[in-house]
Order: structure tokens, then C-alpha cells, then sequence
């Protein structure tokens, strides 16, 4: 699986000493091409993470699109067990 260059789309800081990070998200044209439909809603995928570090603007955590698509070789590829009438005893 190669890895795949991150799509920025926004920022957030964590909430005071609660486990709450507030984000904000930039709706344009590059999030366009990553939105899908799933019975009859829009829906965008994304990963929410710590920065390593707390930015100037003291942004604690990034917004990024998250791209993964899983590899479709790689289905379920556990063979059936053999069925037989023969009883062994």
C-alpha cells in the first residue's frame, strides 16, 4: 500500500481540560472530488489527529481528508471447507 500525501482542509484546539477538540473545516473545491452519497445523504470522510506540536495560532490537532480505499484483491480469501457426507465413524 503506498502512502498517500495528506489533503489539509482545517484545524481545531482541544477544549480546556475536557477531551473535546472544536474543529473548523474549509469547504472548498478540494473536498469536492472526496464526497460521496450513501442512501441519499452526502457524506465526506475525515481523520481528526494531534499535532506534534501546538501551532502559532495554538491549533492542537489537524483535519485531514481521510482517502483510504480498501484493496479489493484482498477480499475475504479464506477457502471454504470441503464438504463430505462421508462420517469417519
Amino acid at each position: 500500500m503506498e502512502k498517500q500525501e495528506k489533503i489539509y482542509v482545517g484545524s481545531g484546539k482541544k477544549a480546556a481540560n475536557y477531551d473535546i477538540v472544536n474543529i473548523t473545516v474549509c469547504l472548498d473545491d478540494k473536498i469536492k472530488p472526496h464526497i460521496y452519497e450513501y442512501n441519499g445523504k452526502k457524506y465526506i470522510n475525515l481523520t481528526v489527529a494531534a499535532k506534534k506540536e501546538i501551532d502559532q495560532y495554538k491549533k492542537s490537532h489537524y483535519v485531514a481528508i481521510n482517502t483510504f480505499k480498501p484493496d479489493e484483491k484482498k477480499q475475504d480469501s479464506t477457502p471454504e471447507p470441503e464438504q463430505n457426507d462421508d462420517l469417519p465413524f
